[in-house]
């Protein structure tokens, strides 16, 4: 792998000394070189739209995201071999909301929708934005990629999805969505290992009952039921509620010894895990990755310094260290272009969305949707930032390796990566 990193950048190198794009293919990409097997144009020019929530509690991942996907773009010089791309962030949230929103997710799918231009969606962030904005680009053909969605309904009927699911996602009958993140059965699993691992055995669940949320919490339960811990109750929470001290209550006169929040920080995290935190002083507190932001850790914004010492969360990423030597590089570059010391996790998330996305369309020959959707779905042992994966024929990654992180000094710091052992 490192001789073929070094010849790609020196050849990337040379081509930029030049002033062309790139050399040959995309340098990460190991997916199928047949492509849609269209005819190669070098006018074509393409349109890669994101649509990410960008205020509220996600601006600072989301910021990251984007920032990634610039990254992935300029290094090649805004072309996907002979095509250029043109990148249009979207935001998907208002401010009022704090958050996503339906109205303005699903403007933002039509908006790409109706654009003859559009080569590829990169989005959405949040797995219930997706639920909105999928439809809406299946029925138009627009293949689109998701750097952070984990609801299993999204693209099976496993454990966790709901009556319908995925099928009502897709009215064209063809799937065009993918994920570079694994999805929830995963997660379940992950977080189940770490609490069993932790020594937990009786577990107060909670969710925010969003898509994900709610589809998230069922993987838990399973999986910790099956590693032969107790769930004491799975309660869906009222996200504007003023507190949980009676639910908290609840849970330590049933001796709850953990808990685990399946949802978003912006439906309350904090002050739930305050709350649980002062009626069961000794319990262990987990959450995922979607509370693995800023906002939650920083105690200004989120939780206080004694409640992040009990708490761990789940992200898809690793260590910088623990990356192949692409995603290495890709820290490095990322913190000299944006001077950030420590890049949100989901930064190199929004990369490789956006390289995996020039790959297919430099694959595809074309840039047309229906070659860009047939090279997407053929990605096969591709070498990446996260490493090599492949998409399958459901849209899911073949990556499974989750990140354990804890708060320190108002930081999300890793701590180790975990097998999932699924039940």
């Amino acid at each position: 792998m490192q001789s073929k990193w070094m010849a790609a950048t020196s050849c990337l190198a040379a081509a930029l000394a030049l002033g062309v794009a790139a050399c040959g293919g995309d340098n990460n990409s190991g997916g199928s070189s047949s492509g849609g097997g269209g005819t190669k144009t070098s006018s074509k020019s393409v349109t890669v739209y994101s649509s990410f929530p960008l205020q509220g509690a996600a601006r600072p991942q989301t910021t990251a995201v984007v920032n990634g996907i610039k990254l992935a773009l300029d290094q090649v010089g805004g072309k996907a071999g002979d095509i250029k791309v043109t990148y249009k962030s979207m935001d998907d949230s208002t401010a009022q909301a704090g958050d996503w929103t339906p109205e303005a997710t699903s403007a933002n799918a039509r908006k790409a929708a109706q654009d003859k231009s559009t080569a590829i969606y990169l989005g959405e962030f949040n797995s219930g934005a997706t639920a909105v904005s999928l439809p809406i680009l299946n029925e138009a053909g627009v293949p689109q990629i998701s750097p952070a969605n984990t609801a299993v309904g999204l693209t099976t009927d496993e454990p966790g999805a709901d009556a319908g699911e995925p099928d009502k996602y897709y009215p064209s009958g063809q799937r065009t969505y993918a994920r570079i993140v694994p999805k929830d059965t995963i997660q379940g699993a992950a977080l189940a290992t770490l609490m069993k691992d932790d020594g937990c055995t009786k577990v107060q669940l909670l969710n925010d009952k969003q898509v994900y949320g709610a589809g998230l919490s069922r993987n838990i339960e399973s999986s910790a039921k099956a590693a032969g811990m107790t769930i004491i109750s799975n309660e869906a929470i009222d996200k504007n509620a003023p507190n949980y001290r009676s639910l908290a209550s609840k849970a330590q006169g049933a001796g709850a010894d953990c808990m685990v929040y399946a949802g978003i920080t912006a439906n309350n995290a904090a002050q739930l895990f305050k709350d649980f935190s002062a009626a069961i002083p000794n319990a262990k507190l987990y959450g995922p990755d979607g509370v693995a932001d800023s906002t939650f850790a920083d105690p200004k914004t989120g939780i206080p310094a004694d409640v992040a010492a009990k708490t761990k969360v789940t992200i898809a990423t690793l260590s910088p260290d623990q990356y192949p030597e692409e995603g290495q590089k890709f820290f490095k570059d990322f913190t000299a272009k944006y001077s950030v010391k420590n890049p949100d996790p989901y930064a190199i998330y929004g990369y490789e969305a956006m390289r995996l996305a020039l790959d297919a369309i430099e694959r595809s020959g074309t840039g047309e949707k229906p070659d860009v959707l047939k090279a997407l779905f053929d990605t096969k042992d591709r070498q990446s930032v996260l490493g090599t994966y492949s998409i399958d024929e459901n849209g899911d990654t073949s990556l499974t390796d989750y990140g354990i992180y804890t708060i320190k000094d108002g930081q999300l710091t890793f701590d180790k990566t975990i097998k999932a052992k699924a039940g």
